[in-house]
């Protein structure tokens, strides 16, 4: 009798398990959200075929974007890059970095005529100022010291977009192409602030890299577009700051203050008064 109870308590202890717990392991990391908004093989959309002699009309623009006000704000943000989100500069530092896009110097023409690689535009970025100091210790003599500023990426407020307006005859539209960007760093020095442009990117050859990155949308976080198509479909707010002149003078050169603004409107209005022009009867 004894030993069939033996027998039956080590059944039971065997056959019945304890209170152990499985974890499932998974073949992937968790997704962060309902849907994945990472598409490989995103590419531009193709400009349409032009040729020279369907371009009866062209000027050339310089403009501004200006990233402080609230509709850029998307470039600017996010500071921090999470989630397949990152802002306009963290993209492109980083192409640069990748070798997917070249970086060009800056010249008085704003042509693409010399290559920067991705250690020259950080080294050219570090800032050395000269301060007097003085020794927290007795005999408390000045010093001379050199501070040294690394290049940050929150500071580029301003783009500057390089572009040609012209009409084509054979689809009789005015069209707009932007040939380059210029990234521009807002500095302060004894209390001023200045800006200083980087370098500029041949924006047809960036485009691949734009079509892959996607830009905040206000109104709904399942319709994030590309910085692509906010730069196709000019989802942005800007200011023209030079038109091709005879003098090849920026508009800053002979105006001020409102006069410069009202200048700037002057050329967006004969833009868009050109076109209304060759349609009217």
């Amino acid at each position: 009798m004894k030993k069939l109870l033996l027998v039956s308590t080590l059944f039971l202890l065997f056959a019945v398990p304890g209170n152990v717990s499985y974890g499932q392991i998974l073949d992937s990391p968790p997704q962060d959200g309902v849907f994945s908004d990472l598409e490989p093989d995103i590419r531009p959309i193709p400009y349409p075929p032009l040729r020279d002699a369907d371009v009866m009309w062209a000027k050339r623009i310089w403009r501004e974007i200006d990233m402080r006000q609230k509709i850029n704000q998307p470039f600017y943000f996010p500071i921090e890059p999470h989630n397949n989100w990152r802002n306009f500069m963290t993209v492109l530092m980083d192409a640069l970095k990748e070798g997917s896009v070249t970086a060009y110097d800056i010249s008085n023409t704003d042509e693409f005529l010399v290559p920067l690689t991705y250690q020259e535009i950080i080294t050219r970025q570090i800032d050395t100022i000269h301060r007097v100091l003085t020794r927290p210790y007795p005999p408390y003599d000045e010093y001379d010291t050199v501070i040294y500023s690394e290049f940050d990426a929150t500071r580029v407020m301003r783009l500057r977009l390089k572009e040609d307006w012209y009409f084509d005859k054979k689809r009789s539209q005015m069209m707009v192409r932007i040939l380059g960007i210029c990234p521009v760093m807002i500095k302060e020095r004894e209390g001023e602030e200045f800006t200083e442009p980087m370098f500029w990117i041949y924006f047809p050859e960036a485009r691949p890299v734009f079509a892959q990155a996607k830009v905040f949308n206000r109104k709904n976080d399942a319709a994030r577009r590309s910085y692509d198509e906010v730069f196709m479909k000019r989802i942005f707010n800007s200011y023209i700051y030079k038109e091709q002149n005879v003098y090849d003078r920026r508009i800053s050169e002979y105006a001020q203050g409102l006069d410069a603004l009202l200048e700037s409107e002057r050329v967006k209005d004969d833009l868009m008064m050109f076109e209304h022009s060759i349609w009217e009867y």
